[in-house]
């Protein structure tokens, strides 16, 4: 990939940034538009993170995978509703995608 093009999607990401920034705020003025302006980046990380937890492409297609990481996922999600701070919620992850790793 040149430079060229590395820079021009560069500018392109900081331009839908910054598009964000100045013009959504003013669209969410209403009572239902700044709910569903709140609800929109946490239901798109989790749709991020299920796909990166439960999806592998293969030759044949993509398939669902039930391995280490769902492991990680869950006891993340178990820090998180036990309410241990962030970098507890990391490691208690890593440390059990780790642990499952080594056994299986």
């Amino acid at each position: 990939m040149s430079w060229g093009a590395i820079a021009l999607l560069a500018a392109g990401a900081y331009g839908f940034k910054l598009a964000g920034v100045m013009g959504l705020g003013r669209l969410l003025t209403g009572t239902w538009a700044t709910a569903i302006g709140a609800l929109l980046p946490p239901a798109l990380l989790f749709g991020l993170v299920a796909v990166q937890t439960l999806a592998i492409d293969t030759e044949e297609g993509v398939r669902l995978a039930i391995d280490a990481r769902l492991a990680g996922v869950a006891a993340g999600a178990i820090a998180v509703w036990r309410g241990i701070p962030f970098v507890g919620v990391v490691v208690t992850a890593a440390v059990v995608t780790g642990g499952v790793r080594a056994l299986g």
